[in-house]
C-alpha cells in the first residue's frame, strides 16, 4: 500500500495491469474502503487547522427542503412535528428522507467504474447492495470523519467578468483550464489532502428565482446543469492534485447530464479513484465572506451519517476561518 507521499501520477495508473485504465484500485490496498480520503493525514489535518484565523464557522449543508422541486425524482422530505407531555416537550421525525435530496455527499457506492462494471477498488455489486458486506458504505466515511483543508473556487464570480454567457442552469463544461485561471485571480495554491470546492452559482440563481425556478427547470426528473468538465485533462488534473475529496454547489459537480456515463466524472471519481463527490454544498456565505478578505483557504469538517450500508449522506460540512 503506497503512502499518500508516494501516489502515482495519473500516467502511472492503474498500478498493475491487472486493474482497469487509469483506476486507482489496490492504491491503499485491496480493502481500502475510503479511496481518496486517504491523502489525508493526521499531519495534515494539525496544519489545516492553521487555516483558522478569526473564528467564523461556515455551515454547508442547504436547507432539507431545497431544491424545490428535487431533481431525479428523489423523494420530498415531510417533516412531522410531534408535541408531547402536554405541549412541554417534543419529538419529531422525517418522511420521504432522501439522503441525496438536498446537499450531500455521493458514498463510493453510488457509482460504478461503469466500463469494468465494478465499484471502485474491484468490488462487486452483491458486495454493496442491501444483503452485502458494506464496501464502499458511506460508513466508512462517517467512521473516519474529514478534517482537513479546503479551497474554494468562486468560478461564478469568476465568470461574472471573464465569461458573461455562462449560466449555471445550462450545460455549460467547465474547463481545468479555467478552474486554474480562478485559483491564480483568487492566489489559491493547491496541497495535498484538500477538499475541492467549486461555486458555480446553481444555487445563488435558485434561490434568486424562486417559484419561477420551475420554469426554467421543467424536467427536474431530468435536469441539465453546468459543472466540470468529464475529460482525461480533468481527471488528470484532479487526482495529481491529491484532492480528499470534490464538491459543488451544482446537482452533479460535472456537467449534466454526461454525453457518456461510462466516461463521466461519477464514474472516473467514485468508481475509478474511490473520490467522494459533494452536490449542492451551500457556499453562498461562505463565498461572500471570501469576496470580502481574499481568504480562500479554510479549515473543513465533515460527519456524515454514520448508516451502515449507506449510499449517500447530507454532508454536515462545516468550514472555519
Amino acid at each position: 500500500m503506497a503512502p499518500p507521499t508516494a501516489l502515482p501520477t495519473y500516467d502511472q495508473l492503474p498500478i498493475d495491469p491487472k486493474y482497469p485504465d487509469k483506476t486507482a484500485w489496490g492504491v491503499w490496498g485491496e480493502d481500502d474502503n475510503l479511496g481518496t480520503l486517504n491523502n489525508v493525514t493526521p499531519e495534515i489535518t494539525v496544519n489545516a487547522s492553521h487555516c483558522i484565523k478569526k473564528g467564523r464557522a461556515f455551515p454547508l449543508n442547504w436547507e432539507l427542503e431545497k431544491p424545490c422541486p428535487t431533481m431525479f425524482a428523489r423523494e420530498k422530505i415531510t417533516h412531522n412535528f410531534k408535541s408531547i407531555a402536554g405541549g412541554l416537550a417534543n419529538d419529531d421525525f422525517y418522511d420521504g428522507f432522501n439522503p441525496q435530496a438536498s446537499s450531500q455527499w455521493d458514498g463510493l457506492c453510488h457509482v460504478a467504474h461503469l466500463s469494468s462494471g465494478k465499484f471502485y477498488n474491484g468490488v462487486e455489486a452483491t458486495e454493496v447492495c442491501e444483503n452485502g458486506k458494506g464496501r464502499l458504505g458511506i460508513h466508512h466515511m462517517a467512521r473516519r470523519g474529514v478534517a482537513t483543508r479546503a479551497v474554494l473556487l468562486d468560478y461564478g464570480r469568476w465568470a461574472q467578468k471573464n465569461r458573461p454567457d455562462f449560466d449555471p442552469f445550462e450545460r455549460i463544461e467547465v474547463s481545468v483550464e479555467e478552474l486554474e485561471l480562478v485559483a491564480k485571480a483568487q492566489n489559491v495554491t493547491f496541497q495535498q489532502g484538500d477538499v475541492l470546492l467549486i461555486r458555480f452559482g446553481w444555487i445563488a440563481k435558485h434561490d434568486q428565482l424562486g417559484e419561477k425556478v420551475k420554469e426554467l427547470i421543467p424536467d427536474p426528473e431530468h435536469p441539465i446543469a453546468c459543472g466540470v468538465k468529464a475529460c482525461p485533462e480533468t481527471f488528470a488534473w484532479i487526482w495529481n492534485h491529491h484532492f480528499a475529496a470534490v464538491a459543488g454547489d451544482n446537482p452533479a459537480f460535472e456537467a449534466f447530464p454526461p454525453t457518456d456515463w461510462s466516461a463521466s466524472c461519477h464514474a472516473f471519481l467514485l468508481g475509478g479513484i474511490g473520490s467522494p463527490i459533494g452536490e449542492m454544498f451551500n457556499l453562498e456565505s461562505l463565498a461572500d465572506d471570501c469576496a470580502e478578505d481574499n481568504v480562500y483557504e479554510f479549515f473543513f469538517t465533515s460527519a456524515p451519517l454514520n448508516k451502515f450500508k449507506g449510499v449517500a449522506s447530507p454532508p454536515n460540512a462545516l468550514c472555519v476561518k
